[in-house]
């Protein structure tokens, strides 16, 4: 049951791999004219939500994993905070998103929600690398 569900937390490390390329598909946004840019962010808001599911895959099989494992408290302290930081953030940056569609739609300026978006995804991407690394270098509880 365990290599199985390593098999699932790790399908849905690279599900979320979204994560590490969304900094730069927001930052095409910007080069991108009107009707371009909306595409792109319905098309991103659609991965975001794909995103969102293999969270809920990460969390359940990630919870499983820490209680197989004797890990130290604080480490599973600082993985459940970094995720819930990805899982809130990949929600937050789901409205300015959306927001870029509706401003094109409306012939207004994108660029402030594009902006916005951009900071989001950086922050997201900063989150995930961390926390890839305390996934490759977890803090085992030591007799």
């Amino acid at each position: 049951m365990f290599d199985f569900m390593l098999f699932l937390h790790v399908l849905g490390a690279a599900g979320m791999g979204f994560y590490l390329v969304l900094p730069l598909m927001v930052g095409r946004a910007s080069k991108l004219d009107g009707s371009g840019q909306a595409g792109l962010a319905d098309g991103l808001v659609t991965a975001n939500r794909i995103a969102q599911y293999f969270l809920v895959l990460q969390l359940l099989t990630g919870g499983y994993l820490m209680s197989q494992g004797e890990y130290k408290v604080i480490w599973m302290i600082i993985v459940t905070l970094l995720f819930l930081a990805i899982a809130a953030l990949g929600g937050i940056v789901t409205k300015p998103l959306k927001r870029i569609a509706t401003a094109i739609q409306s012939g207004e300026s994108a660029s402030a929600h594009i902006a916005k978006a951009r900071v989001l995804s950086l922050i997201i991407l900063v989150i995930y690398v961390v926390i890839l690394y305390f996934m490759k270098y977890p803090i085992r509880v030591t007799m």
